[in-house]
């Protein structure tokens, strides 16, 4: 695998240019200036929100420091509270080539959008030459994401990242779980993994607070599609989403936009603290994902039964496919076919082999299939978290 080298010692799988907008009224511009470079890589992501909002903030800065980035551009109004001169700084002193377009100081939207067009392309090739390096299994963060579950997700799909997981982390990377929303239930068999008894405390009560939200929310994960697609409760829909994690100790808790401290299997929190407000805990799966990347992703595996086409911008998405009959009909979205453990009586090992390889083909700059197809979705909404705060 190969990868480039950053100047914090972490190592990118790709080498992306990132357009950032600060405020919706910027998005316009920022859109035409990255949609000019469409056949580069070129990714676009932002913020729409005016008010201040740290958990905001501290996710802009990870995602625009992230490993897989090389070069950022930063589009702002001008009269936004987003703190654009302090996100300039961090990105420069990070080491990464970065400027900032104000399109009311550069006198509207075409000027904008033709500054933008040219600090661009001088980003391009300012990072076209970046050596590459050797990647080992353990320079890499990998997360784990589901949408669009369905009945085979808990006996095909999920059990096979659970298995690759494992593999990974006896072999020293760091892996990333999530969606507490989707693990209600299963909050003593989380905090009997934990590698020691106050993280289980801690496990116990994430599930807890995702409960009590949705509850407040007046709904659950519980989705009408996951019951068209064979699912019949929420517990069987939690302990299918669990057999993600593997059965590896969990090693700790962590929130988005701060990366895990040591190598291991992790926890992301993906529930605000306090009352339901500011923000959602699932508002789409690619908030989730755009979460996983400010933990330092470099790529999330994202199973599905019912079938996405979602990608992402800055990490790739590697679509594990939990259905036999899904993938045939989508073939050139999903890159893994775990439903073959129904029709062709392949094992767990089987898949996770088959997702280990994808991995490293990945890791080694091969696009995936929503890569190809130039799926870059992003989301970041409003959210509040005390340990950010």
């Amino acid at each position: 695998m190969k990868g480039y080298l950053r100047k914090d010692g972490r190592k990118g799988i790709r080498n992306l240019v990132v357009v950032t907008y600060l405020v919706e009224c910027a998005h316009h511009v920022a859109s035409r200036i990255a949609q000019h470079y469409q056949q580069e890589e070129v990714h676009l992501i932002g913020f729409s929100g005016c008010a201040p909002n740290n958990y905001a903030e501290l996710m802009m800065q990870r995602l625009c420091t992230h490993p897989n980035v090389g070069a950022v551009l930063l589009v702002s109004l001008g009269c936004e509270n987003f703190q654009r001169e302090r996100l300039l700084h961090d990105i420069q002193d990070s080491g990464r080539p970065a400027e900032l377009i104000v399109i009311q100081e550069e006198g509207g939207t075409m000027p904008a959008i033709e500054q933008g067009i040219r600090a661009v392309g001088t980003m391009l090739r300012n990072i076209a030459d970046i050596p590459q390096v050797d990647i080992q299994w353990s320079d890499l963060v990998i997360g784990t994401v589901c949408g669009g579950s369905d009945g085979y997700s808990g006996i095909t799909a999920n059990p096979s990242v659970g298995a690759t997981f494992d593999w990974l982390v006896d072999h020293q990377a760091t892996c990333i779980f999530e969606e507490p929303g989707e693990l209600i239930g299963c909050e003593d068999l989380l905090r009997q993994r934990a590698a020691n008894s106050e993280l289980g405390e801690q496990l116990y009560n994430c599930i807890v607070k995702a409960d009590k939200y949705y509850k407040q929310m007046g709904h659950d994960s519980f989705s009408a599609g996951n019951a068209t697609g064979g699912l019949t409760t929420i517990e069987e829909k939690s302990l299918g989403s669990y057999c993600k994690s593997g059965s590896r100790p969990v090693q700790g808790l962590t929130y988005p936009a701060l990366p895990p401290t040591d190598k291991g299997l992790w926890m992301m929190d993906v529930v605000p603290d306090g009352e339901a407000r500011w923000g959602f805990p699932n508002i789409n799966d690619n908030a989730e994902i755009m979460e996983m990347a400010a933990c330092g992703c470099h790529l999330v595996l994202y199973t599905t039964g019912r079938g996405s086409v979602a990608g992402s911008a800055i990490s790739p998405v590697v679509k594990v496919c939990s259905n036999p009959d899904t993938y045939q009909r989508m073939q050139d979205d999903m890159d893994i076919n775990a439903g073959a453990i129904v029709t062709q009586g392949l094992n767990f090992e089987d898949i996770r082999d088959q997702i280990l390889e994808c991995i490293r083909q990945t890791a080694s700059g091969t696009p995936t299939r929503s890569e190809a197809l130039g799926h870059r979705e992003y989301a970041l909404t409003y959210k509040f978290f005390r340990c950010t705060n």
